[in-house]
């Protein structure tokens, strides 16, 4: 999905009614020893980074639990649409864990510190309406007879971001990244050298041959 330049949103959903992930496999693990639970979570954290790194906007449609590390997976999307009647939860200090792949780092810059530290201190399972509440999620949409609301509305969302420039937006959505973790003054240096890599596109020329002759765009990602 990386390298593929034709890849324009990625959208995360589950084939599982009802589950949009239900995080590790309790079970599984309780069978590990010290050193095979920190490389499975090692493992884990690391495919959580490679999903927040994909350059492309990413879209989790949470259409039912989404508990552990299932809500660690959609808070490394860019963006969450959820069922109303979606379940979410960081629940490992309920078993006795913390939360091991980016849930620590990635709920408070979702939802900032202290209710994030609310939700993980005492492992809360919350519905899709409270989770857009909170600003955890974009959308919240109520569950249709099919279980698929969520991801009907991301498909939605998903065909607002196909038609824009795919070079602009990749760049909008690195700029954010980086600048986010950063003091202002840098994060627009980081602005700054990503429209400098957008300049020279030919879709840049397009948007403004576009406007000039009243017509829609044709971006390529060139």
């Amino acid at each position: 999905l990386r390298f593929d330049e034709k890849v324009r949103v990625v959208v995360f959903k589950s084939e599982v009614k009802g589950v949009f992930c239900a995080g590790a496999d309790l079970k599984e693990r309780e069978k590990m020893d010290d050193t095979e639970v920190g490389l499975f979570v090692k493992r884990l954290r690391n495919l959580m980074d490679e999903i927040a790194a994909l350059p492309v906007p990413t879209i989790a449609a949470i259409d039912g639990y989404a508990l552990g590390g299932g809500l660690e997976l959609a808070l490394a999307c860019d963006l969450r649409v959820a069922a109303s009647s979606a379940k979410m939860g960081l629940i490992e200090t309920t078993r006795g864990l913390l939360p091991g792949a980016g849930g620590t780092q990635r709920l408070p810059r979702c939802i900032g510190v202290a209710l994030a530290k609310e939700l993980i201190f005492t492992g809360r399972q919350i519905d899709g309406q409270q989770a857009f509440s909170m600003g955890l999620v974009n959308h919240t949409v109520p569950q249709n007879d099919e279980g698929d609301a969520a991801y009907q509305k991301a498909l939605t969302l998903a065909k607002e971001i196909l038609p824009q420039a795919p070079i602009a937006v990749k760049m909008g959505k690195l700029a954010i990244n980086r600048g986010i973790e950063v003091d202002i003054a840098s994060g627009m240096a980081i602005e700054g050298m990503c429209y400098a890599q957008n300049i020279p596109t030919r879709d840049r020329q397009e948007g403004m041959a576009a406007f000039r002759e009243k017509r829609p765009p044709r971006f390529i990602g060139k």
